[in-house]
């Protein structure tokens, strides 16, 4: 039977998410028959989700001087990247917050570029996120590295809605990637989260060198973990990095991609992150219709997005509601 008319039967009809060998096949799609991938991944998304699209803002609370070797990220502070180290103070945090929410907005994701949190930025995490919760109606993330069980069950206890911490890639990969941490470091954390009640966030970054086999490695491990929301980014060659020379990955490609994570796993919460603007450039509005359903709006950490009033614009073209804020705290 071939991938698509299996996927239709597994996926769409009983919501049982593709296996590795099956995602592969996906990957290895011909060209012509992407559209048929994408609109196939749309169905399962409407299905298995629902119209609703998620908008999320971000902002950096401590940006560069990273100890970490992440290969594709500028933050690193190992490596010669024009980023350096900055603090945010909390008023700039609680303006982010209410610029996010502004535009819709459901979620406002704090991050750090840390291996893990210190007593200084739990501080500093205690105060923004009390600040932001007196001042605006939205659910508040977070994304600090990787954490212990005694910071884990401070955050739940102040009410981080969400916690972010990506695999990155496939764990077959992932030395190519960083050296600095294990795969297996990561994975606890996100259990640690998992099992604490926050919802967990993890995803990561495709088109860094990875084989197509690892590419749909890394989709099935992810649904293994069963997280509740996936960021899927797109390698942005950072000047200065060990990927910095790399050529973004296809637009074709990044399609593909897009609806496999979707088949793999019919009932996450997918969304658009870092890179796609340089990868798929005016085909990103495919992407939304391949399986897509949460994006993040305006800018990164360290490159720049497009204007969140275009995404929401595109979104309202495609007739696509943006998700009300539903507290679940």
């Amino acid at each position: 039977m071939h991938i698509l008319e299996t996927a239709r039967e597994q996926v769409l009809e009983r919501g049982v998410g593709l296996t590795q060998e099956q995602a592969l096949e996906c990957l290895e799609l011909p060209d012509e028959q992407v559209d048929a991938l994408l609109d196939l991944a749309h169905e399962v998304r409407l299905k298995w989700c629902g119209d609703e699209v998620e908008v999320e803002g971000i902002v950096s609370l401590k940006t560069g001087g990273c100890p970490e070797d992440c290969h594709f990220c500028s933050q690193s502070g190992l490596f010669d990247s024009p980023v350096r180290g900055v603090w945010l103070d909390i008023p700039s945090l609680v303006k982010a917050a209410e610029e996010t929410a502004a535009t819709g907005a459901s979620e406002f994701c704090i991050v750090a570029a840390v291996r893990g949190p210190d007593e200084r930025l739990m501080r500093q995490i205690r105060e923004g996120v009390a600040a932001i919760q007196e001042a605006v109606d939205i659910n508040v993330a977070c994304s600090l590295g990787m954490l212990t069980q005694e910071q884990v069950d401070e955050l739940v206890e102040i009410g981080v809605h969400r916690y972010n911490h990506n695999l990155e890639t496939a764990e077959s990969y992932f030395p190519k990637v960083v050296t600095t941490h294990s795969f297996e470091e990561r994975w606890e954390t996100c259990e640690m989260v998992r099992e604490a009640g926050m919802e967990l966030c993890s995803g990561g970054i495709v088109g860094m060198g990875e084989t197509q086999q690892q590419r749909a490695e890394f989709a099935t491990q992810l649904a293994l973990l069963d997280p509740d929301e996936v960021p899927l980014n797109f390698l942005n060659p950072r000047p200065g990095t060990p990927f910095g020379d790399q050529e973004p990955m296809s637009a074709l490609d990044a399609l593909r991609t897009v609806a496999m994570f979707r088949l793999v796993m019919p009932r996450t919460i997918l969304r658009f992150a870092g890179g796609r603007e340089i990868t798929l450039g005016d085909l990103a509005e495919r992407g939304v219709r391949g399986g897509i359903n949460a994006v993040i709006v305006g800018n990164y950490l360290t490159t720049l997005g497009r204007p969140a009033n275009e995404d929401l614009a595109m979104l309202a073209d495609l007739k696509m509601p943006i998700k009300a804020l539903a507290k679940t705290l």
